[in-house]
């Protein structure tokens, strides 16, 4: 009689807390978690990103390191911030702006060397603009890039 006592009694412990926890969340939301390690390393790029930008008119340097952000960490703090440097990067060299030549931008398909031609540039940079315009509308970064895209002759998207 005393062992079915106890055993009922373990059974209750065990199971009750478990039936009751199911379906409840605690914490924050899981996507909104930021690892402090991903974000120092984005932030370190992000600040090596703007120096070739803005001191060394390097865009091909400034875009890879903003693709690596976007790739690695795509719920960095500062995305915004990377999408815009990516975009104009792209629209730039384009433009064949900057003192880096634009083939000087390679990626690799099924072990071939490619280097991608002005207008593959510039639809590169404006996907870039509309996604900041588009996931991000009411952000810092919003307005500046509509104003590139409008320049570029191309409306922004809208939020879908």
């Amino acid at each position: 009689m005393k062992k079915t006592i106890l055993l009922l009694l373990m059974l209750v412990f065990v199971a009750v807390p478990s039936a009751y926890a199911q379906g409840v969340r605690t914490g924050p939301d899981p996507s909104t978690i930021r690892d402090p390690d991903l974000e120092r390393d984005s932030h370190h790029n992000l600040e090596v990103a703007k120096n070739y930008f803005k001191l060394k008119k390097a865009y091909v340097a400034a875009l890879k390191r903003c693709e690596e952000i976007i790739a690695g960490n795509p719920n960095f703090a500062k995305i915004e911030e990377v999408l815009l440097m990516a975009g104009q990067s792209s629209v730039w060299l384009s433009q064949n702006k900057g003192k880096q030549k634009p083939d000087l931008y390679v990626s690799f398909e099924g072990g071939e060397k490619r280097t991608l031609t002005s207008e593959q540039f510039l639809e590169m940079g404006k996907a870039y603009l509309n996604k900041l315009v588009t996931e991000y509308p009411n952000g810092s970064f919003t307005k500046q890039a509509q104003e590139e895209l409008r320049a570029l002759g191309a409306t922004p998207a809208a939020k879908q």
